[in-house]
């Protein structure tokens, strides 16, 4: 067995995400032609490296099925154009896919089993709703395993408003309402785009070009949030102002042992510290990046008080509270999702996990500051995932 190696994230890229449904702006495109042209922006923007260098192309997606089945990485490679030497596999982990395959490409790297591969996601959730033809097994319900409404993840989200009463809906609409000013103030600076992959689109008016988020609310107001009708429950908290909204979309990152990364040329934009999964009562899957950090903390030997960033997947705001609160955070803590995140970008289950990644990384370019952040998440069926990275252009100085 080779010796274990440092870790880097030499680049990701991503598809702008669409809303989900026939008016989206991908609802013409197919799921896995998203992430080739993912997979393809990747490969253009580092043009040192030869395609055939690549060990493996995983990516992930939670409804494999028609245009998102026919194991993706490989179908995926091919089509990319990648040589026919690479393989490729698919994952699911329902939301943390893209994370996993991220996670356990870094620890084949590190353990010097390969030397550079990809990690992805994908999800069409307007071809694809969470759950379309799933058949959970009886027993579940039988014999009480978990909750009939447990893969209803508006649900789970109520529930923690139930379980956390100090988790208030005004405290959750001022969460939505700041992700979207967050996150156009972002793209106001440019902070955005360069990470996006351009996505040629057809519709019944022709052609067109997908160049930004298309989700986005900058204009959100709390009047307007208090208004929204609570789907999951009546007179609940959880509204589409403080959840993420059904989205479509594609991520890919480039992994690499640093040694192989310096040999060809290539970049290291974060060094992977560490990871952890864990798992969490369905009913409150929200509660899931909770353990999964605390894991994640104890194996690289830090505390939460190490930790000047965080990527916070906001599938729903309560759910992100519920992480700030349990580790003694502010709500408007300048270190978690100072970019904003879900609930404005928008949240294609399975691409997400290095959509976090690739904003994280980019801050760290901004930040020499910070030494180490975070990218986690909450997963269906109670899981929670995560990652700590720490930033290569860290000098030590504290920021003025």
């Amino acid at each position: 067995m080779a010796a274990m190696r440092d870790v880097v994230f030499v680049d990701g890229v991503r598809t702008p995400f669409g809303r989900a449904g026939e008016k989206g702006m991908y609802a013409s495109t197919r799921a896995d032609d998203l992430a080739v042209k993912a997979l393809q922006g990747l490969m253009e923007r580092n043009p040192a490296l030869d395609p055939a260098r690549v060990d493996d192309v995983g990516i992930a997606a939670t409804t494999q099925q028609g245009d998102q089945g026919l194991t993706l990485g490989r179908t995926v490679s091919i089509l990319a154009g990648l040589p026919v030497t690479v393989p490729g596999f698919a994952l699911d982990r329902m939301c943390a896919g893209a994370l996993t395959v991220a996670s356990f490409m870094g620890a084949a790297i590190g353990s010097g089993q390969y030397d550079i591969a990809v990690a992805g996601g994908v999800e069409h959730m307007g071809h694809h709703p969470i759950g379309l033809d799933a058949d959970p097994n009886p027993r579940f319900v039988a014999e009480k395993l978990v909750s009939p409404d447990a893969l209803n993840m508006g649900v789970t989200a109520e529930r923690l408003h139930d379980r956390f009463p100090e988790l208030t809906k005004e405290r959750a609409d001022t969460f939505g309402m700041l992700s979207q000013h967050k996150v156009q103030a972002a793209y106001d600076r440019g902070d955005i785009q360069a990470d996006l992959v351009p996505v040629a689109l057809r519709s019944a008016e022709g052609w067109g070009l997908a160049t930004e988020d298309e989700g986005r609310r900058p204009q959100t107001t709390m009047e307007g949030l208090a208004s929204l009708k609570t789907p999951f429950r009546p007179h609940g908290r959880v509204t589409a102002g403080n959840a993420s909204p059904l989205t479509d979309g594609a991520t890919m990152s480039l992994l690499a042992g640093a040694d192989t990364a310096k040999e060809l040329g290539l970049t290291a934009k974060m060094r992977m510290v560490g990871f952890a999964f864990a798992g969490v009562q369905p009913e409150v899957m929200g509660l899931g990046p909770i353990p999964s950090t605390e894991k994640a903390l104890k194996r690289a030997g830090l505390t939460i008080n190490d930790i000047g960033l965080f990527e916070l997947n906001e599938a729903f705001a309560v759910q992100v509270l519920s992480f700030t609160d349990h580790f003694g955070i502010a709500d408007d803590d300048p270190r978690v999702n100072p970019w904003g995140g879900a609930i404005a970008i928008g949240h294609p289950l399975a691409a997400t996990g290095v959509r976090l990644m690739i904003q994280l990384a980019r801050q760290f370019a901004e930040r020499p500051d910070v030494r180490y952040g975070v990218t986690a998440m909450c997963v269906g069926l109670g899981q929670g995932g995560t990652a700590i990275w720490e930033n290569p252009h860290f000098d030590g100085k504290k920021r003025k």
